[in-house]
């Protein structure tokens, strides 16, 4: 039997070392579908839906730096891809789409599902997007969508209508007007001039009061930034998307930075005369020196990201490793310590009013104790997954990583429904490595119950049963209620904030899995050893009080005026949402109470 342009799309991307695609089937790649069915080289992932699909590739992308790969119909699958999509092009991650579309001759006939997926794509695949209409043109357009997703780091589209799928292929002939592609491809070695990393050299060396902030970029060079680190004798914040690049527990690590981070990286950065960016397009400004106050110097791979957050001194584009790498021996050690011992000191600090702030008393349970407690349980290696909600500053902030831990969520997108899929993505990546995914009800019910039915269908492949999700059932939309309340000075709104209860737990048993409801404090901890032992994925649903409020590291008139004037303005929380807040303020102020 012949080749189809269907079978060849998959022996193209199997050359690129691809082995497996997520995706949801429909009648507009059926000739892609039947080519999976073909072969034995890929395993083919079937999602909830396509959203879940494009998370999956991104997450793959993520946690392994390979190409992702999603696969969808035309039309409405098409669509349902996109904000996957636009979560890896907004965190720089490189992922493959292949859509299908309806038959060439019925094109700008107003047909069925016919979408102008070419103009639909263009944004989130601006860097390659095209529609093959040769079966000799599929070859390039597989090449030039891998590579220049690796190269740009960023989403690409490659459209087949359905009828070409089913086609004999045929090979581009030797004639004006083809292209003869490879799969030929070099990671390069990007280093700025030597004069430029001097002259970064000379700013670090002269900083008395030097800051780090790192960011994704850098979770191949943990080394490096511990040495540049240790001869600066600087303190190292973390963006959110590099919560992985050094562990918890060295001393000078601050913690996350912004709304969701901590009291020392706050400091940190109020605090230094010199910042050091690397690898990190961190987008608040407020949260960084003020203009004037720092000499700056940042790396990044992107040239574009360069000095936009911050007006920096040099601005290095480059390899985040290679160029801390050429930077380290231009470097001299700082012999006055008192900055690094400084920040220390607010380290130790801070830990201590967390762990208070933790186990405070809470109706039923304080949602930061869940966090708190699983922490040091957390086993070896493990890859942990967040999804974007009032959990995400628990899992910034109380969430102590270890070397060897991977760790993700959506960045730059900051998109609700990520965590499951993302778990489930990083699942079949390392199938022998234990996944948790720390999620709020909302983002449960937007798609996260949906996803659990994959688990069920495909856990019992994977060498490590440990799958948990950890689902805070608060009933409520808890990030953004807070943001009415500290943001707009809004009271909450009980008809757009309230969620339904779920039983999250019973409905895990229900699918085969194992499900344990937390809903006293002292069960937290030795729920969590039991979920952690499990023969099977586990759903762990904490129910836990949505009036703990989830404090930023510093709190702005206009801010505590707003908070004011909503409870004033008739909150149906106040009373819960007063006493939580006081408990929170009072710990900042006293942090070795009992």
């Amino acid at each position: 039997m012949s080749a189809t342009v269907g079978d060849y799309l998959l022996y193209r991307l199997s050359q690129w070392g691809i082995r497996r695609i997520y995706g949801y089937p429909g009648d507009g790649i059926n000739g892609i579908i039947g080519a999976l069915g073909r072969t034995t080289e890929f395993q083919f992932i079937q999602a909830r839906h396509e959203e879940m699909a494009a998370f999956m590739a991104c997450a793959h992308a993520k946690f392994t730096g390979e190409v992702g790969v999603c696969l969808a119909t035309s039309g409405p699958g098409a669509i349902h891809l996109l904000n996957g999509l636009y979560d890896a092009k907004l965190d720089h991650q490189p992922v493959v789409a292949i859509v299908g579309q309806q038959a060439r001759a019925a094109l700008g006939g107003h047909y069925q599902q016919e979408v102008d997926l070419v103009t639909l794509f263009k944004d989130v695949a601006s860097e390659y997007v095209t529609m093959v209409t040769k079966s000799a043109a599929v070859r390039h357009a597989v090449d030039r969508a891998v590579r220049i997703a690796q190269i740009e780091r960023t989403v690409t589209c490659v459209i087949v209508p359905n009828d070409l799928q089913e086609e004999t292929y045929e090979k581009p002939a030797r004639a004006h007007g083809t292209l003869h592609s490879s799969v030929a491809y070099s990671v390069p070695r990007v280093l700025p001039q030597e004069q430029d990393l001097r002259r970064a050299a000379d700013v670090l060396n002269a900083g008395k009061k030097v800051a780090m902030l790192v960011g994704a970029g850098v979770l191949n060079a943990a080394d490096e930034v511990m040495q540049v680190a240790e001869v600066l004798g600087a303190g190292v914040a973390k963006a959110l998307l590099g919560k992985a690049v050094l562990p918890d527990d060295l001393p000078y690590v601050t913690g996350a930075i912004g709304l969701l981070g901590t009291k020392p990286s706050w400091d940190l950065m109020m605090e230094c005369d010199t910042l050091l960016m690397v690898g990190t397009s961190f987008p608040y400004s407020e949260f960084l020196p003020k203009e004037g106050q720092a000499r700056g110097v940042q790396i990044d791979l992107d040239g574009r990201m360069l000095a936009i957050r911050y007006p920096m001194e040099v601005a290095l584009t480059g390899d985040s490793k290679e160029t801390l790498r050429a930077l380290i021996p231009m470097l001299q050690r700082k012999q006055d310590r008192s900055w690094r011992e400084q920040v220390e000191k607010g380290v130790r600090q801070w830990w201590k009013t967390s762990e208070a702030q933790a186990m405070n008393s809470a109706n039923p349970i304080n949602p930061q104790r869940v966090f708190w407690e699983l922490s040091p349980k957390l086993p070896d290696g493990v890859i942990l997954t967040a999804d974007s909600g009032s959990g995400t500053n628990w899992f910034a902030r109380d969430i102590k990583i270890r070397k060897g831990m991977m760790a993700s969520l959506s960045g730059n997108l900051a998109t609700m429904g990520c965590g499951v899929p993302y778990a489930i993505g990083a699942k079949f990546a390392f199938p022998h490595r234990p996944v948790l995914a720390m999620v709020g009800d909302g983002a449960m019910q937007m798609n996260g119950n949906g996803e659990l039915v994959t688990v069920a269908k495909y856990w019992k492949q994977w060498k490590d049963p440990r799958f948990i999700i950890l689902v805070l059932n608060n009933r409520d939309l808890n990030q953004v209620t807070w943001e009415q309340r500290v943001m707009a000075g809004d009271p909450k709104t009980p008809a757009t904030q309230d969620l339904p209860d779920f039983p999250y737990a019973k409905y895990a048993e229900s699918l085969g899995l194992k499900g344990i409801r937390v809903d006293r404090p002292e069960q937290i901890a030795r729920a969590w050893d039991e979920a952690l032992s499990a023969d099977r994925p586990v759903v762990y649903e904490a129910y836990v009080d949505p009036d703990v409020p989830p404090l930023p590291p510093h709190i702005t008139f206009e801010q505590a005026t707003n908070f004011a004037r909503s409870l004033l303005g008739g909150d149906v929380d106040a009373g819960g949402v007063m006493k939580q807040s006081i408990k929170g303020m009072v710990d900042k102020l006293l942090p070795h109470k009992d």
